[in-house]
């Protein structure tokens, strides 16, 4: 067998006290004790009887000591002394599991079996385990404390001071803390110590020269029994090295050699087991523990299990319960009176006791329904809350007033509900809910706040958008000497009305003035910022602004009617002032001039830009450019639209693009002049009178040359008017006759066609006057080509007057 890995156990002593000297020698034998020398410990565990002494043994240490069966019913389990060795631990530790001190097998009478053990226990180890129940912390009939007291007077009386480690382990721990715990406990175990009646030599012994006192908590084995392992595994930890210095063990003063065991524990019972004057009472109060504690874990299982209790737990956690408190007040009420009626026999004081333990235990079962149950009260009041607050709000009730009453109201409510909640048995404090309640009744207040504030500021940021944008967009627009001060006036007008309404909507709120004249100075600023975005956005277009401008001056006259280029208009005269209405655009548009400062920025463009030679020449010392610069003198930078430079670009731009319209008029003009001029020179029309004259008195005596000169000239103005030779050779002299060229004898075959046409339809209408029928023909002819000229008069007048090049004169002649 190894026996670093596997346990041996033997009865050192029987139920009758009788020493098993063969069964301990084989036991030493087995496990080699002889061999550790002095490296060697021994535990022990003392306790009531079924308190879970060997089930902790055999977790703790690997032992396989017998334990109880629950569903046998509790008796006893070990009877007498087992030794055993632990199973993995360095060094070798022996560890002894006792009988019960309180089993009802041995009788009230017969303790001197139970006294005597302990005192063994005492005697021979390093490590005593006391097993106690928590619930026993503090209460002045506990279970072990006479048996702690008649041990530690007999000890003192029969053995030399050795310093033992008394490891309190205390089980089923509630849920005070263990730092709680132990102050009461050694407090407990201090007056023990002192009430002990001492020998002289010991009078003034302190307990730290007897003992080591050590504390720890264990939870639940039936209840808890994973954290109850997860506990046991790290106090297992402490049991290894437990000789070395700083070890769980004592100062082991008076330790034996291993080989030298067996012999010394075998006379340490004699002694102790011949000591008559040891007479330890058997005490009611540990039956009335052990019973009244059975009672207690039966009556709240059963209520565990109730089933009105868990339908009324389920429902709980999903919805309110009308009622709650009285329906649980009652199941409580039945609980705890089923189990006065089963203890009403027990030790007064152990019930009374283990009944407020199980009430304690019953509350923190119930506590969390009812802390479900204040969780739907609260979020079905918050809800009615916001309800009603925006209903006060629709029918026009002023904020502040409306929040007011509204909370004060259904806090009220609240704190009304929840005392109907409460339970008979408690005293549950419901300020932290209640804070919460608050706490969410003033957060929906600050959102609809917040809420309302930004409506508002919304709807008159959006009138003033709609007041503002458009007028001031039109203002700029036709920009002039009056277009800031129009908009300065228009802001002051509109920021007037929204600021004059917006403070009497927020008068409801109640707010402090700080707060409020904070929010009407951000309704003025967003009133400025809008003019001037709407300036930026206007100054990005200026180049196209001022185009149209040049083009609305140039093409048009006084009345507002297109300009025909006659060759009388004074093109410079118009181009300077077109140029000066685009340039006095450009100086409005190049800063925001929203107070009544003069800048010096219109000047300073008409210098630069429209009389660059005379202000060269007033400023022959300073050959520096104005307009090279990134600012304006007398404008900051921030209402600073168009730099200096950003205007010069501008204005070359400017001219660049609208030099062609000039030239378009220019070229116009002068069509227009050769257009209107068919006279010869003069000195032309002098030498035609006098070397013309004999061919002129030749006509004068032959009147048919000047009829045949008439028809002709019909003709030529005819075809004239037909091929429009005026209008062909405008573009050079080389596309107009290929022009004319092409279209020449189409033109006279068209003529000749209608001339012979009109014939026909004379002959026809008057056969019988054949001889005048070539005149008439003629007449007629000649009618048709005075309307065939007029007709392509109007043609070329149209067409003119589409490429603004018209010639008004050619009427008359034509006709």
């Amino acid at each position: 067998m190894d026996n670093g890995n596997s346990c041996c156990a033997t009865h050192l002593i029987d139920g009758d006290g009788n020493f098993n000297v063969v069964g301990i020698d084989n036991f030493m034998k087995e496990v080699k004790l002889a061999e550790c020398g002095l490296s060697y410990a021994v535990v022990a565990i003392m306790g009531p009887q079924s308190s879970g002494k060997s089930t902790l043994l055999n977790n703790l240490f690997g032992t396989n000591f017998k334990e109880m069966d629950a569903f046998i019913g509790r008796s006893q389990t070990t009877k007498g002394i087992w030794l055993a060795k632990c199973v993995g631990i360095e060094p070798c530790t022996l560890v002894m599991d006792l009988e019960g001190t309180d089993g009802r097998e041995r009788g009230e009478d017969d303790t001197a079996f139970e006294k005597q053990s302990a005192l063994f226990a005492l005697a021979v180890s390093d490590i005593v385990l006391i097993n106690m129940w928590c619930h026993d912390i503090g209460r002045e009939q506990a279970a072990n404390k006479p048996l702690l007291k008649t041990v530690f007077q007999v000890m003192m009386r029969l053995f030399s001071p050795r310093k033992t480690t008394l490891l309190f382990v205390i089980r089923d721990k509630t849920r005070t803390p263990l730092e709680n715990l132990e102050p009461v406990l050694r407090e407990d175990i201090q007056k023990i110590w002192d009430s002990v009646p001492k020998p002289q030599a010991h009078a003034e012994t302190p307990l730290s020269e007897f003992f080591n006192v050590e504390v720890v908590a264990l939870s639940s084995y039936e209840e808890k029994e994973d954290q109850f392992k997860e506990q046991v595994a790290n106090l297992r930890q402490r049991f290894f090295h437990s000789i070395a210095p700083g070890g769980l063990a004592g100062d082991r003063r008076g330790v034996v050699p291993a080989s030298g065991f067996s012999f010394s524990a075998q006379q340490m019972w004699k002694v102790i087991k011949e000591n008559k004057d040891l007479d330890l009472p058997a005490h009611k109060v540990m039956v009335a523990t052990v019973r009244c504690e059975e009672i207690a874990n039966e009556k709240f299982s059963s209520f565990m299990s109730n089933e009105e209790w868990c339908q009324l737990e389920e429902t709980v956690q999903s919805q309110s319960v009308p009622g709650f408190g009285r329906k649980l007040t009652s199941i409580l009420n039945v609980c705890l009176s089923e189990y006065d009626a089963e203890a009403t026999y027990f030790d007064e004081g152990v019930r009374s006791s283990k009944r407020k333990q199980l009430e304690e235990k019953l509350l923190q079962l119930v506590q969390p329904a009812y802390q479900f149950m204040l969780g739907h009260i609260r979020s079905e009041t918050l809800e009615k809350f916001k309800e009603a607050f925006d209903s006060a709000l629709n029918e026009g009730k002023g904020f502040a007033a409306a929040a007011r009453d509204c909370s004060k109201f259904f806090v009220s409510q609240f704190d009304k509900a929840a005392a109907d909640s409460d339970i008979d048995q408690a005293n549950w404090d419901t300020s932290k809910v209640r804070d919460k309640i608050h706490r969410d009744i003033d957060a929906h207040i600050s959102a609809v706040r917040a809420a309302k504030l930004s409506e508002l500021t919304t709807i008159f940021e959006k009138n003033l958008n709609v007041a503002v944008s458009e007028p001031v967009e039109a203002l700029l627009d036709g920009a002039s000497t009056d277009t800031w001060p129009a908009i300065r006036k228009l802001l002051q007008r509109e920021t007037g009305i929204a600021v004059n309404g917006f403070s009497s909507a927020l008068s409801g709120f109640e707010m402090d003035e700080v707060t409020k004249e904070k929010m009407v100075s951000s309704l003025k600023d967003y009133a400025i910022g809008l003019v001037e975005a709407k300036a930026k956005e206007e100054a990005g277009r200026v180049l196209i602004r001022m185009k149209d401008r040049f083009s609305t001056l140039f093409g048009q006259d006084t009345d507002s009617m297109p300009r025909v280029w006659t060759g009388k208009e004074d093109i410079r005269a118009i181009t300077k002032s077109a140029r000066s209405a685009s340039l006095k655009l450009l100086s409005i548009m190049a800063a925001i001039r929203l107070t009544d400062d003069a800048d010096t920025v219109e000047n300073t463009l008409s210098l630069a830009l429209l009389e660059p030679k005379s202000g060269a020449s007033t400023n022959k010392s300073v050959s520096v450019d104005p307009l090279a610069s990134s600012s304006w003198e007398k404008v900051p930078s921030s209402k600073t639209l168009l730099t200096p430079v950003q205007c010069k670009s501008l204005w070359r731009q400017f001219k660049t693009e609208t030099e062609y319209t000039v030239t378009q008029a220019i070229a116009a003009q002068e069509a227009s002049r050769r257009s209107n001029n068919w006279l010869p020179p003069p000195w032309a029309i002098v030498a035609l009178v006098v070397l013309g004259f004999n061919e002129f008195m030749t006509l004068l005596r032959n009147p048919l040359y000047l009829g045949v000169i008439f028809v002709g000239f019909l003709l030529i103005k005819a075809l004239w008017m037909q091929l429009d030779i005026s209008g062909e050779f405008r573009n050079g002299a080389l596309p107009g006759i290929l022009s004319i060229s092409t279209k020449f004898l189409p033109t006279v075959m068209n003529l000749l066609r209608k001339l012979a046409e009109e014939g026909q339809g004379r002959a026809n209408s008057d056969p019988q006057r054949n001889p005048p029928l070539q005149s008439n023909t003629l007449q007629s002819g000649a009618n048709n080509h005075t309307n065939l000229s007029s007709s392509a008069s109007s043609e070329v007048t149209s067409f003119e007057n589409g490429t603004e090049h018209s010639s008004p004169s050619v009427h008359p002649k034509t006709q």
